[in-house]
């Protein structure tokens, strides 16, 4: 098992910085979306901000610190961000291109840190078997 690899935490890797990359580049990428690019209109808007950025937000630490069951729990939530991005990839111009990134970056996230965590999973089980 990797030194930085424990029963909470998961080890600092290529996958684990790509799954990072994405959720934070999904954090910006909703927050451009919703004050600059197609702002919503302006009753909505705060309420639109704290539905979409505030689960992201929450998880945001635990994902820095590579928090295991922070890692599980937000690679669920960003499916939800995948069938957002999915229905606006259907709609008009801006938020078609909007839609498409949230997409990939929602499965960007979902693969990087399903992986990381089944590999952290493996090594764990072969530590175990060792010792």
């Amino acid at each position: 098992m990797n030194a930085l690899e424990t029963a909470t935490t998961v080890a600092t890797s290529g996958l684990y910085r790509a799954a990072v990359g994405c959720y934070l580049l999904l954090i910006a990428l909703l927050f451009a979306w919703l004050v600059w690019v197609a702002p919503p209109p302006a009753t909505l808007r705060s309420l639109l901000l704290v539905v979409f950025l505030l689960p992201l937000l929450l998880g945001l630490r635990g994902v820095l610190n590579r928090r295991r069951y922070t890692l599980q729990w937000t690679g669920m939530l960003s499916l939800l961000y995948f069938i957002h991005g999915m229905l606006a990839a259907t709609g008009g111009f801006p938020q078609r291109w909007l839609g498409a990134a949230e997409t990939v970056l929602a499965i960007g996230y979902f693969g990087s840190a399903m992986l990381v965590l089944r590999r952290g999973k493996q090594a764990h089980k072969a530590g175990q078997a060792e010792g």
